[in-house]
């Protein structure tokens, strides 16, 4: 029997994938086992490794601003057959 060895799959704990015991341990507490030292909820993490927006929106969705302005493109492209109004 091996002791203090890795899993043979990692588990999911908390969202972070972990490969032994004492990975599993820091991510009950939140704390990222790829990075234990970012603390709790990555609270001490360096400004380099913090996450950004989840999602970068570019091209021609990146242009739109709100709803209502792709509904104007789109009557637009549709030679304003749609009624925006109802």
């Amino acid at each position: 029997m091996a002791i203090g060895g890795d899993y043979p799959n990692p588990v999911s704990v908390n969202g972070f994938a972990c490969h032994n015991c004492t990975e599993v341990d820091e991510a009950k507490k939140h704390i990222d086992p790829a990075h234990p030292k970012d603390g709790p909820f990555g609270v001490d993490a360096p400004p380099e490794r913090k996450h950004g927006p989840s999602v970068i929106l570019q091209g021609k969705v990146a242009e739109l601003e709100d709803g209502a302005k792709l509904a104007q493109k789109r009557a637009q492209a549709l030679g304003g057959a749609a009624d925006l109004q109802a």
